[in-house]
């Protein structure tokens, strides 16, 4: 079972408990406004939400050195998601289970969460403007798919990250679904996107990716196999885009692939529930030197795993 699986079926419990450990027994930390946010989610050995833990129980290291801990927070903070959902040809056979799963994500956002639509195929396109309103979202759903449809998946995530526009305090957060691999440009009077340029500019603009992949269940027939070599490559045309890990764990989201048999509205209703059972943690640059830093977040306990963005973009003097 994957992790977000798992951590669906126990974070109703858990986030009560983070709620009264934070308004009860532990200090909200406030910093001034340049300090470095970083939001860091932490699991047990089981996948499991762990939600109360004290500042102290965290280390941050700017290119491994410690850094004083200026900001802490493990209330639930606001959050701009843009959900951009696969809508390429091979996902034909997957459209009722993404619109399935979308409407089970939209009840768990909070009342001070906003949302937008986006899908992406022959044509990238989302919904106009953030709104918490659920019936709106549901009506920015898919409803067809065109069996001809490319997969320009790191164009699909650049305009995601267009949609948040000016910075705001509530933390930028894209959700993308996809079963294939980037096919590449779709227009070419535009830059190239590619998996690189996402992370570079997710870094700088400070935005969580998580990712769900899954295998494709397009209506097609599959093509004769006449030996390894073919079968290698039809079961490798099948797996999704194997970047989108990588740009999960480079900006502090998750990544979970859906197998055969698995619930996708779990993980897109524990995607949900672990944005709102994150900590936030916030230290100042150490240099103000415009260079990319890497940082690491530690816990002092054992059988814990935190994960959180691997670098930032530190600011000019």
């Amino acid at each position: 079972m994957s992790r977000f699986l798992a951590s669906a079926m126990v974070a109703g419990c858990l986030a009560v408990s983070a709620l009264g450990a934070a308004t009860g027994q532990q200090p909200v930390f406030r910093s001034s406004s340049d300090a470095v946010r970083v939001f860091v989610t932490v699991t047990d050995r089981d996948g499991r939400l762990v939600t109360t833990l004290a500042q102290d129980a965290f280390e941050v290291r700017d290119e491994g050195k410690p850094q004083p801990i200026t900001l802490f927070d493990n209330t639930p903070q606001p959050v701009r998601l843009v959900i951009m959902l696969d809508v390429s040809g091979s996902m034909a056979g997957n459209l009722p289970l993404l619109r399935a799963a979308s409407e089970q994500l939209f009840p768990r956002l909070r009342p001070d969460d906003v949302a937008r639509v986006g899908a992406f195929g022959r044509d990238i396109t989302i919904s106009p403007e953030f709104t918490k309103n659920v019936d709106e979202l549901r009506r920015a759903l898919p409803r067809t798919i065109d069996p001809d449809a490319p997969t320009p998946l790191w164009r699909a995530v650049e305009q995601a990250m267009d949609a948040f526009g000016e910075k705001s305090d509530a933390r930028s957060v894209v959700l993308v679904l996809s079963d294939g691999k980037d096919s590449g440009p779709i227009d070419w009077r535009k830059p190239v996107a590619s998996q690189g340029g996402v992370i570079d500019r997710a870094r700088m603009e400070d935005v969580m990716i998580y990712a769900v992949a899954m295998r494709s269940r397009s209506g097609r027939p599959m093509p004769p196999v006449y030996g390894p070599r073919d079968l290698q490559a039809m079961m490798a045309a099948d797996l999704p885009d194997p970047g989108l890990a990588r740009v999960a764990e480079e900006t502090g989201g998750g990544y979970v692939e859906i197998r055969l048999g698995e619930d996708l509205g779990a993980a897109f209703s524990g995607i949900a529930d672990e944005l709102h059972s994150q900590y936030l943690l916030g230290f100042t640059p150490p240099k103000r030197d415009g260079k990319v830093h890497e940082i690491d977040v530690r816990i002092n306990q054992r059988g814990l795993k935190p994960r959180a963005r691997k670098s930032y973009v530190a600011p000019k003097r």
